[in-house]
Order: C-alpha cells, then structure tokens, then sequence
C-alpha cells in the first residue's frame, strides 16, 4: 500500500506541475489498469463512518443523494441500497467506467462531471450530498471552490455530510491527502448553512488516522 501512495503522490506531482490540479486523478485510475489495489481510497466497501451516519441519522427513502468523487462506486451503490434515488460522479472517466463495469445492474446514475462546472439542473436539487475524502486531494483555493460547488446542489434543507482527514492549522503533512483544518470547513456555516454535527476523531485503522465527520443543513428558503 505504501508503494502505492507514493505512486499516487507521483501522479499528483506531476499534474500539479503541469497546473492541471485534477488530472492526477484519472492518471491513478488509468494507471491501475483494472487492479482495485492499486487504488489506495478504494476499500471495495461502504465507507464504515457513512454507514454509521446512515444508521443514526436515517432519511426518507426516495431521497435524492448526490455523491462527490464517486471512484469505484461502493458508497453509491450502498446508498441506492438503502432506497435512496442516487447521482455519482467523478472526474475521471476511467473511474466511472470502472463503476459501470462493476455493477452492471445498478440503479445508480453514474456520471462523468467535474464538481466546479456541475450541470446547472444540479443547482438546489439534492437532499443529501455526500463527500468522502474528496476535499483533502484538493488544495486552496480548489479546496474553497469544491465547498461553495457543493453548497449549491442542496435544496432547502438538505444536508451534506463531509468526511476527511483532519489536522490542525500548524501542521504541514505532505500530500495527497492534504487533511482539512476545522477552519476549512467552517466555509460552510460562513457561507449561510447551518453546522448540525461536528465530530473530531480517530479512526482505528493499522495506522490511527484522525478524521472529521460533519453535516451542515441548507436553510429553508
């Protein structure tokens, strides 16, 4: 797995260089040539934190989600489990390829997009957009964009829910993934939604990994 990140962190560089700050995405997922493994996000499984939302934060089935940096689809496809009438994207092609490949039989609505140029019947249309470890591949000021992008595809009291890699202000890891400070998120409030759940926390994994877990509810117009 290691060697795999820094592959990644090599495809990032390279890109960043070039000032094309997301096209190491479909450099990673080109690259792997159909090995989940070489994909070092995809777990091939529901993301364990957004099922545990799911469970204790149950919605309305029928709910229209969107999901932001789909990869291979496992999230998605939980959600669309769960009744849910689901839209994921990602930026890269390979990658929604792949999620098509995979379930074939799937209810979900994949979709080649790039969030910053969303398609404007997306603009106020969902209940629930979910973000998973999407703002921590992007660095300001793409980071801040991301925010306000996905702010406008909730309709009046919908949630997005967001959860990242954290760190504190004075920490500087090297990247990708470029953790999320508290004060990234609060764009959110700033910008007119309203914070209903903030958690800081560790996520026991091989290496202890500390993460954020937020929604933040559009206002009612």
């Amino acid at each position: 797995m290691e060697i795999t990140r820094i592959l990644v962190q090599m495809h990032a560089e390279e890109y960043l260089k070039k000032n094309d700050p997301l096209g190491w995405f479909e450099a990673v997922y080109a690259a792997a040539q159909g090995d989940e493994l070489a994909i070092p996000w995809a777990n091939l499984n529901p993301n364990p934190h957004l099922m545990e939302w799911l469970d204790t934060n149950p919605l309305p089935s029928g709910r229209k989600v969107l999901v932001v940096g789909c990869g291979l689809g496992d999230d998605a496809e939980e959600l669309s489990r769960r009744g849910f009438s689901v839209t994921a994207f990602d930026v890269s092609p390979t990658a929604i390829d792949w999620c098509r490949k995979r379930h074939p039989l799937s209810k979900v609505r994949y979709e080649i997009q790039d969030l910053l140029h969303a398609p404007a019947g997306w603009k106020n249309f969902f209940d629930l957009v979910v973000e998973i470890y999407t703002l921590q591949s992007l660095q300001s000021p793409l980071r801040e964009e991301a925010v306000r992008a996905m702010a406008l595809c909730l309709a009046p009291q919908g949630i997005v829910l967001v959860i990242t890699r954290a760190k504190d202000p004075n920490e500087f890891p090297e990247g990708p993934p470029w953790p999320v400070t508290k004060n990234d998120l609060a764009l959110f409030t700033q910008i007119g939604l309203k914070s209903q759940a903030f958690e800081d926390f560790i996520d026991k994994e091989d290496q202890p990994i500390r993460r954020f877990r937020a929604a933040y509810q559009m206002p009612t117009a």
